[in-house]
């Protein structure tokens, strides 16, 4: 398998992964063709050296997992820097497989290549299974969550 950095040919399979499950069904618009805000979105992540969009191709070099890791500079732990990873998907048909243990593998060495000294995520309530896959993986619930949604 081969981690390696979305082109934009990547996006609408991308979408479609994160468009694939019940809470991304009702946030996310996949259609073909895909809609700009998509595309415009991947160009802003992809010319910003501190975001990564990544997929994970198969030996039949068909995209069956993706992922985003944001490195976030910060003042606090002497001038730190953390990774935050989102968006992690695998294609339905690839699910139970240990793939999604072999995308947390790989993104904490690439968190330990650019000197993060933590690799953080956040994941929604109502996704227990989740929960317990990132606790299993050695995750601690250390702080509670807050957002404003606009």
């Amino acid at each position: 398998m081969i981690f390696r950095k979305a082109t934009k040919n990547d996006v609408a399979k991308i979408v479609e992964m994160i468009a694939d499950d019940e809470l991304g069904k009702t946030r996310e618009n996949f259609q073909t063709p895909l809609p700009n805000e998509y595309l415009d979105a991947f160009d802003n992540i992809n010319t910003d050296q501190n975001q990564e969009l990544i997929v994970l191709e198969n030996e039949n070099s068909e995209i069956i997992g993706t992922l985003q890791l944001s490195f976030i500079q910060y003042l606090t732990y002497r001038g730190g820097i953390r990774a935050q990873i989102e968006a992690v998907r695998i294609r339905k048909d690839k699910r139970g497989l240990g793939i999604g243990k072999l995308m947390f593998q790989w993104a904490i060495e690439r968190a330990k290549e650019r000197n993060a000294h933590l690799l953080q995520l956040t994941t929604d309530k109502k996704r227990p299974q989740a929960i317990k896959f990132y606790e299993d993986l050695g995750f601690k619930a250390s702080h509670e969550g807050m957002k404003i949604h606009f």
